[in-house]
């Protein structure tokens, strides 16, 4: 194994202050461990890593941690490199479902600003809260969660706001991916991109992602990657219409998930279809699960509800933070 790579994956880790970040287990200094053992060779250490990235720097909900943000430049920066299980590609497409989460985590809408003013005028409390929640012990950290100030919920809308700001640089580099000659990569990428480029600073890329994200969509070699990349491009305000009339369930569902097909006739009656049998809708894609965009909220939330009708509160949900 050549040495340089994981050299350079250490130097980047080690420019983050790990000790003053904490997530799902507390302090934060064990994820740096996690991340250098993806350049390894060590069966053990993989499982360990998969398990520590998705329970542990992910709130359980699919939110970010203090420790999200960089742990996705990381990853990110990881996806390029040639000692990353060069023998199991579906790691890398993992890590881009990653980068979706991410993403979804990232994506704040209009309140943005108001979080960012607030968390400006506030930042000596929140590192003060911060210091002692991480010297704290367990009990001491379940109480800080509900000590009255706020600062716990505001210290995890600031860690949002990290994963905000990362967004561009997590985009540019996603986006070459949705050219991978692997079908899955194109597809995970393609999710990928469809969170992301909700952020601000994309609204100029959309209309030549959408280019690309339906050129994805027409190479589809599955529906259950043509569905994934559907409701990619309903996020980015796409047209899906012209798959509302696939002979496939799983794709008409996706396709009329689309925020702007609300009110639209035939994607409220393909979600009138899925909510009478919704079973049908999770056999259509055979053996595999459902669009991975339905591991998280709010599509999640959507599966377990059986789909709602256009216009019900259900309907509105998909595309926006929740």
């Amino acid at each position: 194994m050549c040495c340089d790579s994981i050299l350079v994956v250490v130097d980047h880790i080690d420019d983050v202050e790990w000790s003053a970040l904490f997530h799902a287990e507390g302090l934060a200094d064990d994820t740096p461990r996690h991340l250098t053992a993806l350049l390894g060779d060590d069966a053990w250490a993989f499982v360990d890593w998969y398990s520590h990235l998705w329970s542990t720097t992910l709130r359980r909900e699919g939110r970010a941690w203090p420790v999200t943000a960089p742990t996705a430049l990381i990853v990110v920066e990881l996806l390029d490199d040639p000692l990353l299980a060069p023998k199991d590609p579906s790691l890398a497409d993992a890590m881009l479902v990653y980068v979706y989460a991410v993403g979804v985590a990232a994506d704040l809408g209009d309140r943005a600003p108001d979080i960012r003013a607030l968390v400006e005028k506030r930042t000596p409390e929140l590192r003060s809260w911060t210091d002692a929640y991480l010297a704290a012990d367990t009990d001491v950290r379940v109480r800080m969660w509900q000590d009255g100030t706020g600062l716990g919920a505001l210290v995890l809308d600031q860690a949002a706001l990290a994963c905000f700001d990362l967004v561009p640089t997590l985009l540019q580099r996603t986006v070459p991916y949705l050219a991978s000659q692997r079908a899955r990569r194109r597809t995970c990428a393609a999710a990928a991109v469809g969170s992301l480029a909700r952020h601000p600073s994309a609204l100029a890329q959309r209309p030549v992602l959408l280019e690309q994200l339906m050129a994805v969509a027409d190479a589809a070699q599955s529906a259950h990657d043509l569905a994934t990349i559907l409701i990619a491009i309903g996020h980015l305000g796409g047209d899906t219409r012209p798959w509302l009339t696939d002979p496939n369930a799983g794709v008409r569902g996706c396709a009329a998930l689309a925020p702007d097909l609300a009110g639209d006739d035939t994607a409220e009656r393909v979600l009138l279809e899925l909510a009478r049998s919704p079973r049908e809708f999770g056999e259509s894609f055979g053996d595999m699960a459902p669009p991975l965009q339905f591991q998280f909220k709010p599509y999640q939330d959507l599966l377990a509800s059986g789909f709602r009708p256009v216009g019900s509160p259900g309907r509105s949900t998909p595309g926006a933070q929740c």
